[in-house]
């Protein structure tokens, strides 16, 4: 009788445990014509050491008459411990890129945006809040002002394994990485209402094609919350951008897999010649979603959304293809020890520079965009990626685009790895013709991945072009130089 063995245990991958916040700020700006406006800015942080922290960042206009001005960048700030521990000075750098919604005499140039900022906050248990003073500066444009801020945050932790565990069975007893449960591509239409304006108050009578993303984290089955961005890809209103969160629950129809429910949204989105009014956005509409036996899930969704201070109302219809991020099971049980597989991903801040932009008065300009890219490995080949940016240098200030898609690398050979990926998009904004806003392009690209900080460090330059997808759209070349920090997370 032959003798039996028994496998080898795996050997599990483990998390480590950073400190990290969810932070919120309110700036109001005077506009060198005399307008006055406020910025809301968003910023998710993740600590470096103690004392330093930093992680994209989103401003958006958010009152007056600026609906549609938005940045999008990162923030550096080092904290400082205060006559004890419920006490802390903080002093952060944003740097980012943006615009539209521009008026006579308030000018974002190229688009690149700097804002110091000096706080005082106190801490009210994982909560805290604070005052200070802030510097808006658009460089190369006219907008520049100091003012007061006001600054609410929550404390939270940021787990994420080493890069170096890809591939590894890991355990977790907490969401990893960016901790949303499920990404979303979608695409949709919409019909103005009766009452829709332009900016200069002419009637929009025709729809709006829209191409988007989302991320959504279930506090319970069937209930959530998440974020969202979409852009304008047809219909004329090329530029056009809105970002919101989401709130929903849904309920099993016949099977738990199929779902109805209902949705509610708000947030910030304007450009596209599209009168917003101060940018502010509601949404609200019923829902449906089929959980495949495959693992991507289904959704329909149908709504009606509104600006309340501008002249911009819609009815609109949207589909959604989404893959999950985490164990669906950590929904029920948040904090049960749960196991999986290591994947890589990483965030990089990016700069894209579009070589002859075309123009809709018929010129041409060299110009350079500055935004953040987010990668997620599939398998050691294939990853998915998503970015977003806007114009910093050139003149297309009001210029921005978000793109996903698909890619492949090489294996890591002497600290380098080779890649080629495609993606498709919206983008629009800073008069350049895109015809309708939807966009996509091809990119080649190599990546140095040094040892320290534990082999995070990510440097990556790469080479591609970028067209317009509109009857009649052009292309330009591109090129770009990204540095990253990557981590991994528990896939399903």
């Amino acid at each position: 009788m032959g003798a039996t063995t028994d496998s080898a245990p795996p050997t599990w991958a483990y998390p480590e445990r950073r400190e990290a916040a969810a932070e919120f700020n309110w700036t109001p700006i005077v506009m060198p014509n005399g307008d006055r406006t406020a910025l809301l800015g968003g910023t998710y942080m993740v600590a470096v050491n103690p004392d330093w922290g930093f992680g994209p960042s989103v401003y958006a206009a958010a009152q007056g008459d600026y609906g549609g001005m938005f940045s999008l960048g990162v923030t550096a700030q080092r904290r400082w411990r205060l006559f004890s521990s419920q006490w802390h000075l903080a002093a952060g750098l944003y740097a980012g890129a943006g615009g539209g919604a521009s008026a006579k005499g308030a000018d974002v140039g190229g688009g690149f945006m700097l804002r110091p900022e000096l706080s005082v906050r106190r801490n009210f248990g994982p909560m805290y809040a604070g005052l200070g003073v802030a510097h808006v500066n658009f460089p190369s444009g006219n907008i520049r002002d100091t003012q007061w801020t006001v600054v609410i945050g929550r404390s939270d932790s940021f787990f994420s394994f080493l890069p170096t565990d890809a591939g590894l069975p890991g355990r977790a007893d907490a969401r990893t990485g960016l901790k949303f449960d499920e990404f979303a591509l979608s695409a949709g239409t919409a019909n103005f209402r009766h009452g829709s304006r332009s900016r200069s108050g002419a009637p929009l009578t025709d729809r709006l094609d829209k191409a988007g993303a989302d991320l959504r984290r279930y506090v319970a089955p069937g209930r959530w919350w998440g974020v969202e961005a979409s852009g304008a890809a047809g219909g004329g209103r090329d530029g056009y951008m809105e970002v919101l969160g989401n709130a929903g629950a849904d309920w099993g129809l016949f099977s738990e897999n199929l779902r109805v429910g209902v949705q509610a949204s708000a947030g910030l989105g304007g450009g596209g010649d599209i009168d917003t009014g101060s940018g502010w956005l509601l949404r609200a509409g019923p829902t449906l979603r089929w959980i495949t036996p495959w693992g991507p899930t289904l959704r329909a969704d149908a709504s009606y959304l509104t600006a309340p201070d501008g002249h911009y109302q819609s009815e609109q219809v949207r589909l959604s293809l989404s893959f999950p991020l985490e164990n669906p099971s950590r929904a029920r049980a948040p904090y049960a020890l749960l196991t999986g597989t290591v994947q890589e991903m990483a965030w990089y801040l990016s700069t894209q520079h579009f070589q002859k932009l075309h123009f809709k008065d018929g010129t041409q300009d060299d110009v350079t965009g500055l935004g953040l890219t987010f990668t997620r490995d599939f398998d050691p080949t294939w990853y998915g990626i998503a970015q977003a940016g806007s114009a910093a240098w050139g003149q297309a200030g009001a210029f921005s685009y978000g793109l996903v898609g698909v890619g492949a690398k090489t294996p890591r050979m002497n600290g380098v790895r080779l890649g080629a990926e495609g993606v498709v998009g919206a983008a629009g904004g800073g008069g350049v013709d895109v015809r309708g806003g939807a966009v996509g392009g091809g990119e080649v690209w190599a990546q140095w991945e040094g040892i320290v900080p534990k082999d995070r460090l990510r440097v990556k330059a790469g080479l591609g072009y970028l067209q317009a997808l509109g009857d009649g759209g052009r292309g330009t070349p591109t090129a770009s130089l990204s540095v990253g920090w990557a981590f991994g997370t528990l896939t399903p």
